[in-house]
């Protein structure tokens, strides 16, 4: 997992205080993934101060492989999430100067020798570690080794202009092969297009697969064979804290289950079935719907969904430097 840790200011519901909860889309996928049986590393800046070290146990605590971490001079990110009457999170950003946009290449490793690595967020629009991160998802997209999955997840308040956002979206896209995006996200890239147009575009553009979630309705999930729509799990709302990432780390976790991430396996991606395709959304699902009962990016474990079974097989998300 590629991309950002940032510290989530949370409303502390015994109190009018607030609770310092690492987070950071990326990382919520990353710790996700682990806790539902996935190996998984992650590939992030991370600041050399009391919230990073805090960053550091949350990954450690979740057997999230750190070795890929870069000690990074510059503060840590901050977020203020203010949930809503629906349960729906509005955050206040502070990342001027913060670590996690300050990429070089030489930071990043030479080759990834995993089936699977996602991307998205903050980390793949915010300058200037935006256009080293994307030379890096184009290169490893032209080996061809490895399933490429994408999560825009906006942040407009700090990703820049909208005609921007589109821009590095758009030059991203033909580099990956699963994208995860939500609604929202795409009212705001393109709000005159319905959902399910833009959605269909990226998939007859190559994409292997398209998902679409749509908050407390459910998700819809697209690929070349058909389609398949999934009903939301009915949880009582905390916050929404986190719920899309764990929903992108369960849908790589029955991806990876039914041996369908690396690069020799887009063919099979792309022919799930309709049937499938709901199995995948349905457990997806249910994940986010733990995550949403509790406050922050607080994702299941894979004892905790009804004894599923996501995975039998852990893939190794690991890299390597020089």
């Amino acid at each position: 997992m590629l991309g950002e840790n940032v510290i989530d200011l949370v409303p502390d519901p015994e109190s009018d205080s607030y609770r310092a909860l690492p987070g950071g889309s990326p990382a919520n996928v990353a710790v996700a993934a682990s806790r539902l049986g996935m190996a998984t590393t992650m590939i992030a800046r991370v600041a050399d101060d009391a919230f990073g070290s805090r960053v550091r146990g949350r990954l450690g605590g979740a057997s999230v492989l750190d070795g890929l971490l870069v000690d990074a001079g510059q503060p840590s990110s901050l977020a203020v999430a203010v949930p809503g009457a629906d349960g729906a999170t509005e955050y206040t950003f502070w990342v001027e100067g913060t670590a996690d946009w300050q990429w070089a290449d030489s930071e990043l490793p030479e080759r990834v020798t995993a089936q699977a690595l996602h991307v998205g967020s903050l980390a793949a629009y915010r300058e200037p570690g935006a256009d080293v991160v994307a030379r890096f998802v184009r290169r490893e997209h032209a080996g061809g080794a490895v399933s490429i999955s994408f999560d825009p997840n906006i942040r407009p308040s700090v990703g820049g202009s909208r005609a921007g956002l589109v821009r590095r979206t758009e030059e991203l896209l033909p580099h990956t092969h699963i994208v995860k995006v939500s609604e929202e996200d795409l009212a705001h890239l393109y709000p005159d297009v319905p959902a399910e147009r833009v959605a269909a575009g990226w998939l007859s553009s190559g994409r292997l697969l398209v998902v679409v979630t749509l908050g407390g309705t459910g998700a819809v999930l697209l690929n070349r064979a058909g389609h398949a729509e999934v009903a939301a799990s009915p949880v009582r709302v905390v916050d929404t804290v986190g719920a899309g990432d764990t929903f992108m780390a369960a849908l790589l976790c029955a991806l990876d289950a039914r041996n369908l991430l690396g690069g020799d396996r887009h063919d099979a991606i792309a022919s799930l079935d309709p049937q499938q395709l709901a199995e995948i959304g349905r457990f997806a699902a249910r994940a986010a719907a733990v995550t949403c009962g509790r406050t922050g990016a607080d994702p299941p474990f894979r004892s905790e969904l009804d004894g599923a079974a996501p995975t039998d097989r852990p893939v190794a998300a690991i890299a390597e430097k020089a």
